[in-house]
């Protein structure tokens, strides 16, 4: 046993449970001379909650039995409820174990199954295509490349598991300590968005288009979408 407070606990209960369950009852058996033929004369075993009733008839006379059993009764009846916020509590700590271990699962699972290891070739030929359109001087061009990109990321955002109608519902499911580039991948996706809906009237300058494929670019190297 190591010689540390944590591990002198079980050696602590060991020694209470002695003296509750045995040392206690056997001075008492002592005490009261019991007969040869009590279950109770030759204490080897601890006592069991079952057995208090016999041991406290015993124990006193005919006049003091039944005050002895209803104080008895009242003792476990307040262990048991004193009991009951420590089971909730080890039920609670049980679950919380179950959720991080599934949730650890999952995160191995995403990282075994990334979609660069599924369709590597043609993950890579897609974002070489984005840059070659980010790199234009043609603003279509730069509008379809952030177009692309964001439909690379909601596929990574499918295959890391996350559902929902939506981009912004997937998205908003997101744990931040499990995706560190999440900001990024909301700003881009926002411009994303302003493209779709207002189109050739979005007004995006070169610096701009940079900036938002670099956003995606930071996604992905993340999850090691792209190399």
């Amino acid at each position: 046993m190591e010689n540390t407070l944590i591990g002198a606990f079980p050696e602590a209960f060991r020694f209470l449970g002695d003296l509750i369950f045995r040392w206690v009852p056997a001075t008492l058996i002592a005490a009261l001379n019991a007969s040869p033929s009590s279950p109770f004369a030759n204490l080897e075993q601890p006592v069991t909650a079952w057995d208090v009733p016999m041991l406290l008839a015993q124990a006193s006379g005919p006049s003091g039995y039944e005050s002895l059993l209803k104080g008895w009764f009242v003792f476990s009846f307040i262990t048991l409820t004193v009991s009951i916020p420590f089971l909730a509590l080890v039920l609670y700590c049980w679950t919380r174990i179950f959720q991080i271990r599934r949730r650890e699962y999952r995160i191995v699972r995403a990282a075994q199954r990334t979609v660069a290891a599924q369709d590597i070739p043609r993950t890579q030929l897609r974002w070489r295509r984005v840059l070659e359109q980010a790199s234009s001087s043609n603003p279509e061009s730069w509008r379809l490349a952030i177009l692309e990109a964001d439909i690379m990321l909601n596929e990574l955002l499918d295959v890391q598991g996350y559902k929902g109608e939506t981009m912004a519902d997937k998205m908003k499911q997101v744990d931040r300590a499990q995706f560190n580039s999440i900001d990024a991948a909301w700003d881009a996706h926002k411009v994303r968005n302003r493209i779709a809906h207002e189109g050739t009237a979005t007004d995006l300058t070169p610096r701009e288009v940079h900036r938002i494929i670099a956003l995606y670019e930071r996604v992905f190297k993340e999850f090691r979408y792209i190399e």
